[in-house]
């Protein structure tokens, strides 16, 4: 089995026209998907527990007499996690451990200092009172996502998380449920869809309204994120999964062949990227690629992945590598070259990096501590992992002595009067009048 992967060259003159329309990923909804959430959302908001059970029966096929006959209990996840065998559950308690240990480093707190004026200004730091998290369910269930999501809001000391993962059918992952146990999850509905996110974004009889909303979803649950934010807050809009990996020829071609895989396994639109110097590591990589990927479970999916939004970029040189990196900011930047730490500093734009051959990727993404929630479709430009600050919010706080105000309260004057503002002039004006 081989894969047609296209190479490419900075030489080339229409290579920036080449890499912008490879990196264009089209994140429009359907037409009839967002019609069908619309009316969801709605349905969901009129008519609160009763429009989930009737989504929940039509599209999970799990019939329920009523809403809390859909929620799990606490005894429920407890059992689900004393059931696993040894290895599973020694995995999932290290991976929890680390994750916890990097985002306590995360946590912010207030503070608060005196001016010259005699002001005392600061920032209070508040955790979220109530968050939602949605879990796919199903064939598609990921335990470390419950990990990556419940543990940093665990951290920032949210009130309450409220978990919703579909049992399609009534299927429920055990290592799902262990996961919500061990993470602290307070309270796990088996419900999803659209229907789940508006039921988190605007309450229900049972379930009640969350202040935020975090956690991966298909089509449908992207587009009803979009469509209650700002009734809500949410995490992000994620694209398909990224890896870029910089190389410098001397990692075996096998273990690059593999990274590049584990990404394109994810999903067909799924982006695998190699940049390298050496033209003659590229063919090898190429000769790992065909070797190694009839063994792959996920063949069929990684080929047309690399096939359609892969590439093999061949570049002057590590810096060359590194501004071309930049450019496309992806969710995962992996530098596999001898002296990697040396490249840290060039790179301004990237969810993750990996420093160094033996960081491989998939131990980021259970393992390793750093969340794996990380911005997709260039927007590693402007936003970061998700982390404890996510699920903190900051309140200014200012307090003003009399003497401050006598001093200050003209220069607010003044401004606020050349805005025509009048009242916001005469509130400052008051209080150093008397």
């Amino acid at each position: 089995m081989s894969v047609s992967i296209r190479r490419l060259t900075t030489s080339d003159p229409e290579f920036q026209a080449k890499l912008d329309r490879l990196l264009v990923f089209d994140d429009s909804t359907d037409e009839s998907v967002e019609r069908a959430v619309a009316e969801i959302i709605a349905d969901v908001r009129q008519r609160g527990d009763d429009a989930v059970l009737d989504c929940t029966r039509r599209f999970d096929q799990l019939a329920a007499a009523s809403m809390p006959a859909l929620e799990l209990p606490k005894a429920e996840l407890a059992q689900a996690f004393a059931a696993l065998d040894a290895e599973r559950r020694q995995a999932l308690e290290i991976a929890a451990a680390r994750i916890r240990s990097y985002h306590e480093h995360q946590k912010a707190d207030s503070w608060e200092y005196q001016d010259a004026e005699g002001m005392r200004l600061g920032q209070k730091v508040t955790p979220l009172d109530r968050v939602g998290l949605y879990v796919p369910g199903g064939k598609a269930s990921y335990p470390s996502s419950v990990l990556m999501n419940a543990i940093p809001a665990k951290v920032a000391g949210v009130g309450e998380l409220i978990m919703v993962v579909p049992t399609p059918r009534g299927e429920k992952n055990q290592l799902v449920l262990a996961a919500a146990h061990l993470a602290g999850v307070d309270r796990v509905f088996t419900i999803g869809g659209a229907q789940a996110v508006a039921a988190l974004a605007y309450g229900t009889e049972t379930i009640p309204q969350v202040d935020k909303i975090v956690g991966p979803g298909n089509a449908y649950v992207a587009c009803a994120k979009r469509r209650v934010f700002g009734v809500v807050g949410i995490d992000m809009v994620a694209g398909p999964s990224e890896v870029l990996v910089i190389a410098d020829g001397t990692t075996n071609p096998d273990w690059v062949a593999m990274d590049l895989f584990a990404q394109a396994e994810h999903d067909e639109m799924a982006q695998s990227i190699l940049l390298c110097p050496d033209a003659d590591f590229i063919d090898r990589v190429v000769q790992s690629i065909n070797r190694l990927l009839p063994a792959m479970s996920r063949r069929e999916t990684i080929a047309v992945s690399l096939s359609s939004r892969g590439a093999l970029i061949q570049v002057a040189d590590l810096d060359e590598a590194c501004a071309v990196a930049n450019r496309i900011a992806p969710e995962h930047l992996e530098l596999s070259v001898q002296e990697a730490r040396q490249l840290v500093e060039k790179i301004r734009h990237a969810g993750a990096i990996f420093i160094g051959p033996h960081t491989s990727e998939s131990i980021g993404d259970y393992c390793a501590g750093p969340d794996h929630v990380l911005p997709t479709s260039r927007s590693a430009r402007f936003s970061s992992p998700l982390g404890v600050y996510d699920f903190q919010k900051r309140s200014s706080l200012i307090e003003v002595p009399a003497a401050a105000a006598a001093k200050l309260g003209p220069v607010a004057s003044v401004l606020a009067r050349g805005e025509g503002l009048t009242a916001h002039a005469r509130a400052a004006e008051l209080r150093y009048e008397d």
